[in-house]
């Protein structure tokens, strides 16, 4: 199997790239060698790689930037997806696109599964959401792959923002403890990934971590798991007003995993202990 991916230098990227090189040609692109914004650029670079799957990564997901360079993150995130989706329905490959949490509103008081509407708050999940019905609309063979609160070698993540701060001598860190979501690591994704590439489904699946966390919890976390004694307080998201909104719930049901029989996401804190057991020489 050929497998091109888009934003092949970025943190989810650059793990694919690794994780999934053992057992399938990967092809790896970037901003430096095909703008997504440019359909004739996408065309060109998806007929040279003739592959047989596309894996879309390539977003603007600076949240906040997104809220001041709007018109950057409508190109990118919807008229890009659009290029992406239209080359790959035009040269017969499977295309796999990677999209946000941030879809939804955040104020079910569930977790959020496949089918529930989506409601977004901020010019991200808009332009994002735009993606996915443009992925739909223009390449029938596709799954949108949800994912959230992700966190790879390299960053940026706020697991490296924390252990950064963690580092630093101060007072103790206020870390919001009234949004819930699913941390998830790039190498959890990867392999959830790996799995969706060997099966012929369409739709939309959701590969986050399992279980729920606070951003505040989260940080406890990883303190805890990476021996750092630094103190942590609990605040909440009035504490830090940023550009754009958060949403109070953004945790992700893997229903579509369970329907289809499929092997389901780690716990959170299984994939976090295994990530910062690989990787604490580099962080």
């Amino acid at each position: 199997m050929t497998v091109l991916i888009t934003g092949a230098r970025g943190m989810l990227g650059r793990t694919l790239m690794l994780r999934l090189a053992p057992e399938m040609s990967c092809v790896g692109i970037d901003i430096g060698d095909c703008d997504i914004t440019r359909p004739g650029q996408v065309d060109r670079c998806i007929a040279e790689a003739a592959p047989d799957v596309v894996l879309h990564c390539a977003a603007m997901t600076a949240v906040d930037a997104c809220e001041t360079r709007q018109d950057e993150a409508w190109a990118v995130n919807a008229v890009g997806s659009a290029n992406v989706a239209g080359a790959c329905y035009r040269h017969g490959a499977r295309l796999v696109a990677i999209s946000t949490d941030y879809v939804f509103g955040g104020d079910l008081n569930r977790p959020y599964h496949e089918f529930d509407a989506t409601n977004p708050r901020t010019v991200y999940g808009q332009s994002k959401l735009a993606g996915e019905q443009a992925v739909r609309r223009h390449c029938p063979n596709h799954v949108i792959a949800r994912t959230a609160w992700l966190y790879g070698q390299g960053g940026p993540s706020f697991l490296h923002t924390m252990l950064r701060l963690a580092s630093q001598d101060g007072p103790p860190l206020r870390v919001v403890n009234d949004q819930v979501g699913n941390p998830t690591s790039c190498e959890a994704l990867a392999d959830g990934l790996r799995q969706i590439l060997r099966t012929p489904i369409v739709g939309t699946v959701h590969l986050s971590c399992e279980g729920q966390s606070t951003w505040f919890e989260f940080t406890r976390e990883i303190f805890r798991l990476a021996g750092i004694a630094r103190e942590v307080v609990p605040c909440t998201t009035a504490d830090f007003p940023r550009p754009a909104a958060r949403p109070a719930n953004s945790a992700l049901d893997k229903l579509v995993l369970r329907l289809q029989g499929l092997t389901p996401m780690p716990r959170w804190q299984d994939a976090l202990k295994q990530f910062l057991k690989e990787h604490h020489n580099d962080l």
